[in-house]
């Protein structure tokens, strides 16, 4: 699949399932951060991995914070390394911000309380506070494209609730 053009693993993808899914997701992003491809491609490229780790997502017995930390992962690389385009959603810093607070579950302040005592908590609590901590690894970076205002302020709060987090 590495060596496949884009409109090769965009008809692989309408049918792929389960490891499929994986393996065209890792191909396009591979040639999403190949720097000899043009600026447009390379997004191109990124929507397809996107577009399979959706799928996956949608495919997921349960809740899965891998895929969306892949998904928030790969959209801040595609605007530190691509520019941001606020008229896509997909490389919108502002969307990226909404999407990532949609995917918590708690407040900055409750993870940070949590944190203090985590070796004491059920093994499900702990699970959420390492999906809270991977689903905002990108944070640090995302935190300086956003204008100050109250987003901006919960994001920073974030990040540095983060830090406490097992």
């Amino acid at each position: 699949m590495n060596e496949w053009a884009i409109d090769q693993l965009q008809v692989f993808l309408h049918d792929a399932r389960g490891q499929q899914l994986e393996t065209a997701r890792v191909a396009a992003q591979g040639h999403a951060y190949d720097s000899s491809h043009p600026p447009e491609a390379r997004r191109q490229w990124a929507k397809l991995s996107l577009l399979a780790n959706r799928r996956m997502r949608d495919n997921a017995k349960g809740p899965s914070a891998r895929e969306a930390q892949q998904d928030f992962m790969l959209r801040m690389w595609a605007i530190n390394h691509l520019g941001p385009d606020r008229t896509d959603h997909e490389w919108s810093p502002e969307a990226l911000a909404f999407d990532t607070l949609d995917a918590l579950t708690f407040t900055p302040g409750q993870a940070a309380h949590l944190a203090e005592g985590w070796r004491a908590l059920p093994i499900e609590r702990i699970r959420e506070l390492r999906w809270h901590k991977n689903l905002t690894s990108h944070l640090e970076s995302l935190v300086g494209y956003l204008a100050p205002g109250p987003v901006r302020e919960q994001l920073a709060n974030w990040n540095a609730a983060r830090l406490l987090l097992p």
